[in-house]
């Protein structure tokens, strides 16, 4: 199978290596020619210092040349870049989504699958995710993620092709959970790197990322989820991962909102996703105390120390 990625940024460069060190012929679609060729040369891609690009890679800024014989299409895009980076694309065969945001457009909350899938008329999205790094995919380092798609068989073809020695894939009967829980982990992780940023102590944190994980649970369950998704890779696993990494931008940007220091343009997941979770919750009235807390520190300024004593002092109630 040859596979386009879409996207040459961190991520689609980390799973591209994957896909070359397996023997997989991969075309890496970046925004210019310049930065293709550049890619092109020196075998390694700027955004992922560190990683080596296997020769079956071929980064390319055509994208029919990235298309064509490609039976798969995986998106690698930040939720930002969705859906204009998709348009005018040649149509595949089938489609993975990798992005993990979620927006609140006309009254209704979108999953990037849903969005990816109305960019390029097609159904045929699976979706993929995961406790996993791009710094440390990309070196292949031991990893697994889940797969989940409407259509089985396209969720096993998609563990086919990408699972090997180093990247485990697991297939999942539930997409809408398993988009889900990726989304509203970077929510909590905003909220686990306040809690750092804050210096509250171990403690602290493993109460917030229990309490956040009964929170996302409770949000996918209202929108027909399995409640068991989120208790795989990739709902504790991801949060895991986003919550306590080096790695995370999402840990480190709520550890940088607290203190007041600027993100520097940097891409965080969590706060868009944040801003979409918060606006629904409004129009349906849901109780959701994490992301309310996220957002009132993130948007509105409110002081982290008054957010932290209003979340403590809530009505006692059964775990």
């Amino acid at each position: 199978m040859k596979v386009a990625i879409v996207g040459g940024g961190a991520w689609g460069t980390a799973l591209a290596a994957v896909l070359g060190a397996r023997g997989v012929p991969v075309a890496l679609l970046l925004r210019s020619r310049e930065r293709a060729d550049e890619v092109l040369k020196a075998r390694a891609n700027p955004r992922l210092p560190g990683v080596r690009l296997p020769p079956y890679v071929r980064p390319t800024a055509v994208p029919e040349a990235a298309f064509k014989d490609a039976e798969l299409a995986v998106v690698a895009l930040p939720s930002r870049a969705l859906p204009e980076a998709l348009k005018g694309l040649p149509p595949a065969p089938a489609y993975l989504s990798t992005t993990k945001g979620l927006w609140f457009e006309g009254g209704r909350l979108r999953r990037a699958s849903e969005v990816v899938a109305e960019a390029v008329g097609s159904d045929r999205v699976a979706v993929l995710s995961g406790p996993n790094h791009a710094e440390e995919v990309g070196r292949l380092l031991p990893a697994a993620a889940v797969v989940a798609a409407r259509d089985p068989g396209l969720a096993r073809r998609v563990q086919a092709v990408f699972s090997g020695p180093v990247f485990r894939v697991y297939t999942g009967p539930d997409p809408v959970g398993v988009e889900l829980g990726g989304a509203l982990k970077n929510v909590v992780a905003l909220a686990a790197g306040m809690v750092d940023g804050l210096a509250l102590g171990d403690n602290a944190k493993a109460a917030l990322l229990t309490r956040g994980l009964a929170e996302i649970v409770r949000f996918g369950v209202a929108f027909g989820a399995r409640r068991e998704t989120f208790y795989g890779l990739s709902g504790i696993g991801d949060l895991v991962a986003t919550a306590t990494s080096r790695h995370s931008r999402n840990r480190w940007a709520g550890e940088r909102i607290v203190r007041g220091q600027d993100l520097a343009g940097a891409t965080v997941e969590g706060l868009p996703t944040v801003r979409a979770v918060h606006a629904w919750a409004g129009e349906q009235g849901a109780d959701l105390p994490i992301v309310r807390a996220v957002y009132r520190i993130a948007f509105e300024g409110a002081d982290p120390a008054r957010v932290l004593t209003e979340l403590m002092g809530r009505a006692p109630k059964e775990e």
